[in-house]
């Protein structure tokens, strides 16, 4: 069955369309890590519309831009640069959005618009026309955003544990959320209380040795997990930035994703409490260009949880 449109509305899904799925043997097997020095990067602080944005790069062939979630910063992706032995001899552009890692807070909300923008004035300044893009949860949100408004600066797109249409039919309506992906709607309604705050209670619960109870629904085996996963998980947790990225969604077009022209490969966990396996086939109904993989025993951070499978997924000659 091949969906239709009236109005803008999805009617039909692909009932046909099945993700390839993907079990891999090592968990979790790279810590994560704040040295840029094994791959090459240089840090630098590129001025843009909404303020100052930190990215480590690499100069290189045929350059890759990586993209963090709302609990991540450039640093969450080295366990794939691990796994990828650095991608050899391609560049590479590790963004801190701005609000997240080591990239000031702007003075109001970033929404996706903003953050497209902040991207293509990064990729200016670092002499870049096109790229291929991977994004992780919320940065794979921005990433088919990019695609939408930028086409001509995307060669592909991955996604990788994205935040697509569960999240945002939640983000829309949080009561009806709770039962369709309660992780995701009690998390925003939790830290909209807690703001601020709600940091510096990770940090206490850290202290007393609860912290990986508390990230359990996250990740599939958290207690496999090297510590230096959790205290990223902690430290790159941006209470307003989640909230802001929760409302940016809910306003959002899905629809538009109809027009990218470019070929994305979306890569998602069985066991994601942020998202849900029909997302797939959403996205293959509504992408003009898309191949989907599960990973069995893997939650919200493919990349953390499985870097050579992700790795594996998105190679076959369409992102890396």
């Amino acid at each position: 069955m091949h969906p239709h449109r009236t109005g803008g509305t999805v009617h039909g899904i692909d009932e046909t369309h099945r993700p390839d799925v993907v079990t891999s043997t090592a968990y979790a097997p790279f810590p994560v890590t704040s040295d840029p020095a094994p791959w090459q990067l240089a840090r630098s602080v590129v001025p843009t519309s909404v303020g100052p944005v930190v990215v480590h790069a690499r100069a290189g062939v045929r350059p890759l831009l990586l993209l963090h979630g709302v609990a991540g910063s450039w640093t969450t992706w080295t366990p794939v640069l691990r796994a990828a032995h650095g991608f050899g001899d391609r560049g590479l552009v590790l963004v801190d959005l701005p609000g997240w890692g080591s990239s000031p807070t702007p003075s109001t909300p970033l929404g996706v618009d903003d953050a497209v923008r902040v991207l293509t004035e990064v990729l200016d300044a670092l002499g870049h026309t096109a790229v291929d893009v991977v994004g992780h949860s919320m940065g794979a949100f921005v990433a088919l955003h990019l695609g939408v408004t930028a086409p001509d600066r995307v060669r592909s797109i991955g996604l990788v544990s994205g935040t697509t249409f569960a999240a945002v039919a939640a983000a829309r309506h949080p009561v009806r959320g709770i039962a369709t992906l309660p992780a995701f709607a009690l998390l925003r309604a939790g830290l909209a209380v807690t703001r601020s705050a709600a940091v510096p209670m990770l940090r206490a619960l850290a202290g007393v040795g609860l912290l990986r109870l508390m990230a359990a629904p996250v990740f599939t085996h958290v207690g496999a997990l090297d510590r230096s996963v959790l205290d990223a998980f902690v430290e790159e947790l941006r209470p307003a930035g989640f909230l802001g990225a929760a409302a940016s969604g809910a306003a959002y077009d899905t629809d538009r994703w109809r027009t990218i022209p470019v070929p994305v490969t979306a890569v998602a966990g069985r066991d994601d409490v942020f998202a849900r396996v029909s997302d797939l086939d959403h996205l293959a109904a509504v992408l003009p260009d898309v191949r989907t993989v599960l990973l069995d025993d893997c939650g919200h951070f493919a990349h953390v949880e499985h870097p050579d499978a992700v790795v594996t997924a998105l190679a076959p000659g369409r992102t890396l």
